[in-house]
């Protein structure tokens, strides 16, 4: 039974007063790939009535007094993705659907949607707990730069007017401080939480271990100092290793207390097996459904967090870098329930996470010791603790595919090259080629110019043709003819127009017809967007090369587009200013011929 969306649905419920009111600016869908859906179902199993908000119409000034006033708290949330990302492409321009909407409308959120919600719900109830959470308050829940407005932003703890942020993944946190809650403690004095931010004026209760962070004001004077700080922030998300962190604003002290525990195997295999309806709430069955449970309906999460540490990557800020993962029994438990699905065709679309083929901890020294503040696990080589093994993932898709009425398993969450290459048992790789892939692999090298990679944190580009010939050697050899696509990036902090030559003449060589590129894309908390901000890279301080022209970063796009006519007198310019006139002609090394092309008689594909 899907939770109430309205007061006559809860009153039917026997709620007079709710504990929890669940603002979100997603549409309600009550899946566990949603994280409004994995809250409100933990909180229902603790024994808290919780009802749903979802998109909110907030042209109507009393649109949060639905419901009244819940007995301990409003919580709000954008939805799955930061609310700007989700508006605006990397060209600042409107996007003009919503995935995670009825329909696919654009418009049901408005910008900056937890500001936005919180806000007006703290004009209204100015002394019921609000508290904030979600991948746009997680990831904004200190100082931050926003790409869309082009500025430096405080801790959306102030800006919203929140009382408390749940940063990170939600279900420790959201339990600890619902329990304290209940037991009649003020939300001003839930200030020792893990995986939370909280305020003060009072410098006396600042945790005696805090590490202080640069000032807001100088923080706004100076990149430099932000750089600093980001840094500091970067090597402080282990749950085992890391201290508070405190920024000052004026005479207001924003406290990020350290992050909470990774969820033990118990309690991952709990969290996925509640009662979900795995679907989206009847209501929007008149808009034609909300089309982000397309892919995601008969897929399988059987992972979270990320030992990859890519730079463009919020995942290390959001789920950290220590490996989670499900049982066996709790993920066939799931597939079950998705074949007796009345969508169900016989295929499981996805069964992974973040990265499909982390199924464990990199090391055993991270369970213990948590995970190194200043070395990462595959960059710029792979750690010598690094234990590579796909024996449990694989034994798990082995089951998968023999299930009743299960024609294929597919993998398309994202498998990590360079841990795939590393395993000296070809096995997993294999059965991988053999019966997981629909027709092409789609894998991220990003680039292959190794001065880009290294401020990518990705590994080198030798060792991705290395994949690359060991996946064509593998297809051949199970009499598969399936493609590999990479996924591109352009214009990251680092590339140069010679770089981004370097990747032109590399598609140019393996005769590649790249059809979508990313353009890098600054969202709030990653490393990347630091460097693109400050102009130098945190880590040692030293100035990055950043293409933040108009022009040059349509050059940089455009150039792993080259084959397109369209593209020419953007990649010709190109050529010219980065003195590489010898690609331009009608030799086999050339990019583009001398002569611009007539489009009348440019077949199209």
């Amino acid at each position: 039974m899907f939770l109430p969306v309205n007061k006559k649905e809860m009153l039917e419920r026997g709620i007079e007063q709710p504990d929890f009111v669940y603002v979100c600016g997603d549409a309600y869908v009550d899946h566990p790939s949603f994280g409004h859906a994995i809250i409100s179902r933990i909180l229902e199993a603790h024994g808290f009535t919780v009802v749903m908000l979802p998109q909110p119409d907030i042209s109507n000034p009393d649109w949060m007094k639905e419901y009244g006033i819940p007995r301990l708290a409003f919580l709000v949330s954008a939805g799955n993705i930061d609310s700007m990302v989700n508006h605006y492409y990397v060209s600042k321009k409107r996007r003009t659907k919503d995935y995670y909407t009825p329909g696919g409308i654009m418009g049901k959120r408005p910008d900056h949607a937890t500001i936005t919600y919180s806000k007006a719900i703290k004009k209204a109830y100015p002394d019921v707990p609000v508290i904030i959470g979600g991948v746009e308050a997680s990831l904004r829940r200190l100082c931050h730069y926003d790409y869309i407005s082009d500025a430096l932003m405080k801790s959306i703890l102030l800006d919203s007017f929140a009382d408390l942020i749940l940063y990170g993944m939600g279900e420790r946190n959201t339990i600890e401080v619902a329990e304290a809650l209940n037991a009649g403690l003020n939300i001003s004095n839930i200030i020792y939480v893990r995986g939370t931010v909280w305020k003060t004026k009072d410098e006396s209760i600042l945790p005696s271990d805090a590490i202080y962070l640069p000032t807001y004001n100088e923080l706004k004077k100076d990149k430099l100092a932000y750089a600093r700080s980001f840094k500091i922030q970067y090597e402080n998300t282990d749950p085992y290793i890391s201290k508070p962190l405190v920024e000052r604003y004026d005479k207001t002290f924003v406290v990020q207390n350290i992050p909470s525990l990774p969820l033990t195997r118990e309690l991952m295999d709990w969290t996925y097996g509640l009662d979900y309806e795995r679907t989206y709430h009847p209501m929007y069955e008149k808009d034609g459904g909300v089309p982000a449970i397309i892919e995601v309906e008969n897929s399988i999460t059987v992972n979270r967090g990320c030992f990859g540490s890519c730079s463009f990557c919020a995942i290390t800020s959001h789920q950290g870098r220590i490996i989670q993962s499900r049982s066996k029994e709790s993920v066939l438990e799931e597939a079950v329930k998705i074949t007796k699905g009345p969508n169900f065709k016989g295929y499981i679309n996805d069964v992974g996470g973040p990265t499909a083929n982390f199924y464990k901890p990199s090391c055993q020294k991270q369970l213990e010791y948590g995970t190194c503040p200043k070395k990462h696990c595959l960059h710029p080589d792979k750690c010598k603790n690094l234990e590579i093994n796909h024996d449990d993932y694989l034994d798990l898709l082995r089951t998968l595919r023999n299930l009743p009425g299960v024609k294929k398993v597919f993998i398309r969450s994202g498998i990590r090259y360079d841990y795939l290459y590393y395993d000296k048992d070809e096995t997993f790789f294999r059965e991988l080629v053999k019966y997981h892939i629909s027709g092409q692999l789609k894998v991220a090298p990003e680039h292959v110019s190794n001065n880009v990679l290294h401020y990518m944190q990705k590994p080198n580009s030798e060792l991705y043709k290395k994949f690359v010939e060991k996946y064509k050697r593998l297809n051949k050899e199970e009499n598969k003819n399936q493609y590999l696509v990479p996924y591109l990036m352009s214009s990251h902090p680092g590339c140069t127009l010679k770089d981004a030559i370097i990747l032109a003449e590399y598609i140019r060589d393996e005769k590649l017809y790249i059809e979508q590129v990313q353009d890098f894309y600054p969202t709030p908390t990653t490393l990347a967007t630091a460097m693109y901000y400050t102009g130098v890279d945190p880590r040692d301080m030293k100035p990055v090369y950043v293409a933040k022209s108009k022009e040059e970063k349509a050059m940089q796009r455009a150039l792993i587009q080259y084959k397109n006519p369209n593209n020419y007198d953007l990649v010709k310019k190109a050529l010219i200013l980065a003195h590489r006139e010898d690609l331009i002609g009608n030799g086999p090394k050339c990019l583009i011929p001398r002569v611009k092309p007539n489009p009348k008689f440019i077949k199209r594909k």
